[in-house]
């Protein structure tokens, strides 16, 4: 198969850029695009490191961030697996994406820009639920946001469909992963209720 290995290739083949998607970009955040992001409670963090990429969802019961200013947003960073993967890249190199979604919108909202962490105080308590708050905050500066094209929710009509019975439980995958010592259909059935006291 041919490699597209040169930008004059891969240019020819989509031409130029649709004038709307260049003119929503924002280099801060706009009145409505805060309002957007303060209404998003799930997004997906990608980040790039020495390790390579890594991505991670996260979510809360309310918005997913706090918007401190047009240029900054705050990130906490709750209980997980601790692998760390995003943090151990934001700590040795800092460039970040987020794609922000809110349920039943088939628009998505992107953020790029850069970000480092801290165990600041202050910042901790502005999260603090139920008596707990995260290990760390991510603070992150815009460098540009803007929205993204509703295609692709569009065609995978994805909050009017449900094929989670279509593909492997986590507990299968675990079994499989472990040659059956962890995992099953045990780890499926009880894992929502196990992990409620751990959600923050």
């Amino acid at each position: 198969m041919r490699k597209i290995q040169t930008l004059d290739d891969l240019h020819a083949l989509y031409g130029e850029p649709v004038p709307l998607a260049l003119s929503k970009v924002a280099r801060q955040l706009t009145p409505l695009y805060r309002d957007w992001i303060e209404g998003s409670c799930f997004c997906v963090l990608s980040t790039v490191g020495p390790d390579g990429v890594h991505g991670s969802p996260r979510g809360d019961d309310g918005p997913v961030v706090r918007v401190q200013d047009p240029g900054t947003i705050l990130m906490p960073d709750w209980w997980g697996n601790n692998r760390l993967d995003c943090l151990r890249d934001i700590v040795s190199d800092g460039r970040i994406a987020l794609l922000f979604l809110v349920p039943g919108s088939t628009t998505t909202v992107r953020v790029n820009g850069r970000a480092f962490l801290t165990d600041d105080t202050d910042l901790r308590a502005l999260f603090e639920k139920k008596g707990r708050q995260p290990a760390t905050v991510v603070v992150i500066t815009v460098d540009e946001v803007y929205t993204q094209c509703a295609k692709a929710l569009l065609r995978s009509g994805i909050w009017g469909r449900d094929d989670s019975a279509d593909v492997p439980t986590v507990g299968q995958i675990l079994a499989e992963m472990t040659d059956g010592a962890e995992g099953g259909a045990d780890y499926d059935a009880h894992y929502v209720e196990l992990s409620k006291p751990r959600m923050w």
